[in-house]
């Protein structure tokens, strides 16, 4: 195994998400790999209130204590693969809340984008690529976007077309490389 890990972060937490089935078809599929080791975290296990730290994240000087569990748990990372719905052309308010809660725990680090919406959740894509740029993340260039009419029978079972299954690839090729480069920037 890789001594490379990567995190695959749920971002919905509303009842009856399409997010979980997502998540859970990326994770499949990135455990097939043996380039670095994934693992799966979904924000309901991580309940974040609102933004309440006192000081700017950027400091690093976090004083509540779901904050500190929420920065060692994503510290140990060395990339994302973030999986979003799109709401009102953006991403979850709940994943920009968990996002936003840290600053050096993201930086020189990699991501990679899945989202799901009526238009694939392209526009979320667009608003994370903003925020990770901010953040120092890289951000790879393939991305997922399932669209709510075709990869989803009823709006809400999820059955992805084939062709996803080789942008996932290119996706985890890309993802792992810049994960493995940026490892030794922060080394």
């Amino acid at each position: 195994m890789s001594d490379l890990k990567l995190a695959i972060i749920l971002g919905s937490t509303r009842p009856g998400r399409n997010g979980e089935a997502v998540a859970d078809w990326v994770l499949t599929r990135a455990k097939e790999r043996t380039g670095a080791d994934y693992e799966l975290i979904d924000l309901l296990d991580h309940p974040l209130p609102p933004l309440d730290e006192p000081i700017p994240a950027s400091a690093g000087k976090y004083t509540g204590e779901h904050t500190k569990a929420w920065a060692a748990t994503i510290a140990k990372f060395d990339g994302f693969v973030f999986v979003t719905p799109e709401y009102n052309h953006s991403t979850s308010a709940v994943l920009k809340n968990a996002i936003d809660y840290l600053y050096g725990e993201w930086n020189n680090k990699a991501a990679a984008f899945v989202s799901y919406g009526s238009l694939g959740g392209a526009r979320a894509i667009e608003h994370l690529r903003a925020i990770c740029s901010e953040l120092q993340i890289a951000h790879v260039r393939q991305q997922l976007s399932f669209s709510l009419f075709d990869d989803f029978r009823g709006f809400s079972t999820f059955t992805p077309a084939a062709v996803h299954d080789q942008a996932a690839t290119v996706l985890f090729d890309q993802l792992e490389a810049w994960a493995g480069a940026l490892k030794t920037v922060r080394s």
